[in-house]
């Protein structure tokens, strides 16, 4: 489940990573407009597979599987830099209490209901460890992040009663690695550190398919 503002394209090469080592791998498209319609969407994926799942997250990505995550075909859920909120808890409320000297994404103010990064400030504050053409074709490929989306609350999160892994960016100018460490604390996730940026699905690949694997195989 990818994130705000970027679509599943990013996840190409996790995918053929995960496919070539024999996993069934869907990469769900979610509108990132309501936390309702993007859990709705990852629950048809769900229901399409034909053994257990593994749900992976990335960004607000997170808040989808913690809410979808309870489906009885989730075996468990992987966090890629991404929320894991509490019960009642929403990323509005998550970032309402930045820790201090975190950098402030460049989110601009809304437009009729949506969200977006600024372009000019994008490659640095999401994607600073890509080839800079990557960088600039994601800023200017931007999925519209709703508001209602922003504030949508997790009701029972998945870690509480599923296992959890977590990928720290400890390079993420998004969401900050302190945040992104208490949050997989928090959850009693298995926990590995990688530099990288918000985008380390893109740009560290094989670390975070090889998490993905540990989740399946459940190793710890």
């Amino acid at each position: 489940m990818h994130g705000a503002f970027a679509d599943g394209s990013g996840w190409q090469k996790v995918y053929n990573l995960l496919k070539n080592d024999g996993f069934n791998v869907t990469i769900a498209q979610n509108p990132t407009t309501t936390l309702a319609d993007d859990v709705a969407v990852v629950k048809r994926a769900i229901a399409q597979q034909d053994g257990p799942v593994v749900l992976v997250g990335h960004s607000y990505g997170g808040v989808v599987v913690s809410e979808a995550g309870t489906d009885p075909k989730v075996q468990s859920v992987v966090y890629i830099a991404a929320f894991a909120p509490d019960q009642g808890e929403s990323v509005q409320t998550l970032i309402a209490n930045p820790p201090p000297g975190a950098a402030v994404p460049p989110i601009l103010p809304p437009q009729d209901g949506f969200l977006f990064l600024d372009r000019d400030k994008f490659a640095a504050s999401f994607a600073g460890d890509i080839p800079a053409e990557d960088a600039k074709f994601m800023a200017d490929s931007q999925v519209p992040w709703g508001v209602e989306a922003l504030a949508g609350a997790v009701t029972t999160p998945a870690w509480k009663s599923k296992p959890s892994w977590y990928l720290v960016a400890t390079d993420d100018h998004m969401i900050p690695p302190p945040a992104q460490q208490m949050m997989a604390k928090r959850a009693g996730a298995t926990v590995v550190e990688v530099p990288g940026s918000h985008a380390i699905y893109v740009s560290q690949p094989a670390a975070v398919a090889r998490l993905i694997a540990q989740a399946a195989q459940g190793v710890h």
